[in-house]
């Protein structure tokens, strides 16, 4: 079976979303691509059960996860329908957040993809962008990876995006 479905998990400012443009480009077909930023955009006014503290952590209510599963389930099933995908997420939950899309992606071919990235490059990415709450990359560089098993893992502070992508695209099938 061809590969249906692509997740790349990895902390804030790790380097996800560069890494998906560039699959997007290196691909043979085209994929859409999926993010938990969007995700995060399209809800309304205080962010349904999200909150961001002031030292960096994300906490996550039942609000955000009833939305956020209902996100998933669209993202499946446009999968189900005949797209290719790219998920572009942040596994805050590590592993049980893996288990999480293994559930709703049953039935497809996925390759899952750790995106690394040294605590301190992923700090200084945070500070340079100036959108993000600070601390916020150096809490999330190994948790989200914590339990969570991938098919191939990337490290972006030693690497490229383009570089990245390419090794991820070698894995498609």
């Amino acid at each position: 079976m061809a590969t249906q479905v692509i997740v790349v998990n990895g902390g804030s400012s790790s380097g996800k979303s560069g890494i998906v443009r560039c699959l997007q480009a290196v691909l043979p077909e085209p994929w859409l691509a999926f993010g938990v930023d969007s995700l995060i955009e399209a809800m309304p006014g205080s962010g349904a059960g999200i909150s961001f503290e002031a030292d960096g952590g994300v906490s996550v209510g039942p609000e955000f996860m009833t939305l956020e599963a209902a996100w998933a389930k669209g993202i499946a099933a446009m999968a189900h329908a005949g797209a290719r995908v790219i998920i572009d997420d942040v596994f805050l939950g590590g592993s049980s957040t893996q288990e999480r899309w293994r559930r709703v992606l049953e039935g497809l071919d996925v390759l899952w993809v750790g995106v690394r990235c040294e605590a301190a490059v992923a700090a200084g990415r945070e500070i340079a962008r100036g959108d993000r709450v600070r601390g916020m990359a150096e809490k999330q560089a190994e948790i989200v990876h914590q339990g969570v098993a991938y098919d191939v893992e990337v490290d972006t502070a030693a690497t490229e995006s383009l570089e990245c992508a390419r090794t991820i695209a070698a894995h498609v099938r």
